[in-house]
């Protein structure tokens, strides 16, 4: 039977690292625009010691999502050996399009699927390009989508990107500025038919709760009171994150290893987004729960947030490249390994992904 599998897989890591003590002196309001009466230093302990991130990488000024993401996608093209004029779906995960430096305005016309099959050269006009807005989810529900095209007979290759410049829509001013971070991470998906071990994408689930839920993450003016309320930055209500991720995400987790017939302690790793380390570290653990296994193995989970920050779409391929290009030396997975991938974020979105390494 005919299965989608990964080929290829690249990231870009952005050479400039913003580490915690570059905000130890750096003032912070809160969202009714008053200074924290807590000393910068003690928030930035207590930033790290909730989300485990200690530095976070932004781009150079010069580039943008486009542009980052092609360099995820010539490594993933590379790392597959597919020739790029096969390739049927180009498939970009973002949130903001291209934000210039310095500018309060966003660019997704054209889309950047589209800048980036430009900039690769890729002149067969069969290879569609499009771009896809689920959240943070995006590059999981990029792989979902891809995967529906192929099973309904439109094309055999894709190539995914997630790729996000965060850097440019945060406000400095907000303490949950301190999570957020630029890269790209790239796949290249293939349908075939000569899949060995049953591998390939076994299952996937996804949810969109928009009722109550819709505004949890959203756009609103900076906390500091000499700000131009007419621009808008990247906000996020913590908790109300915190307490949705912890009640659905395990839930879908479940439901995508059912549907697979997979077990959980069949699982080799676990590649969630890396939003907060203390909160998937709670989505592991309630995943273990749900299964009624009372001890969760924290080591099926492979982290980079803590160098890295949240780099929203890229987060989980950029992990999964890293892990699979043996880059993090406590995490390798091989030929016949399950996975699982999942994600939550804006909408509010959920999903993931069951996979069998090929």
């Amino acid at each position: 039977m005919p299965r989608t599998i990964i080929t290829g897989t690249g990231c870009y890591i952005p050479p400039f690292i913003q580490t915690n003590q570059d905000f130890a002196n750096h003032i912070f309001y809160t969202n009714d625009q008053q200074p924290l009466a807590t000393a910068p230093g003690d928030v930035v302990e207590k930033f790290k010691q909730i989300t485990g991130i200690e530095e976070r990488r932004y781009t150079t000024d010069n580039l943008t999502a486009s542009d980052i993401g092609t360099e995820a996608a010539r490594e993933a093209i590379k790392d597959s050996g597919v020739d790029p004029e096969t390739i049927d779906h180009i498939i970009v995960a973002h949130n903001f399009g291209n934000v210039l430096k310095n500018t309060i305005q966003t660019a997704a016309v054209p889309s950047l699927a589209c800048l980036v099959k430009n900039a690769l050269g890729i002149k067969n006009p069969s290879c569609i390009a499009y771009d896809i807005l689920f959240g943070c989810p995006g590059w999981v529900q990029g792989m979902i989508q891809a995967d529906a095209f192929f099973k309904s007979g439109l094309g055999k290759k894709a190539l995914i990107i997630g790729t996000e410049t965060l850097s440019r829509v945060i406000d400095m001013y907000d303490r949950d500025s301190m999570i957020f971070s630029d890269g790209a991470g790239a796949a290249v998906i293939e349908y075939r038919d000569d899949v060995p071990n049953n591998a390939g994408i076994l299952s996937s689930s996804c949810q969109t709760h928009s009722i109550d839920e819709v505004d949890y993450i959203n756009m609103g003016k900076s906390y500091s009171p000499d700000s131009d309320p007419s621009v808008r930055y990247l906000k996020m209500k913590g908790r109300k994150v915190y307490e949705y991720a912890i009640k659905h995400v395990p839930a879908a987790m479940k439901d995508c290893l059912e549907k697979s017939g997979v077990h959980l302690n069949e699982v080799k790793k676990i590649f969630i987004h890396q939003a907060n380390e203390k909160m998937d570290e709670a989505i592991i653990k309630r995943l273990y729960q749900l299964y009624g296994i009372p001890e969760a193995k924290l080591d099926v989970m492979p982290m980079c947030i803590s160098w890295l920050g949240n780099s929203s779409v890229a987060t989980i391929p950029t992990l999964y490249d890293l892990v699979k290009k043996r880059k993090l030396d406590e995490h390798e997975i091989v030929a016949g390994d399950v996975v699982l991938f999942a994600s939550v974020g804006a909408g509010m979105n959920i999903n993931a992904v069951a996979y069998r390494e090929a």
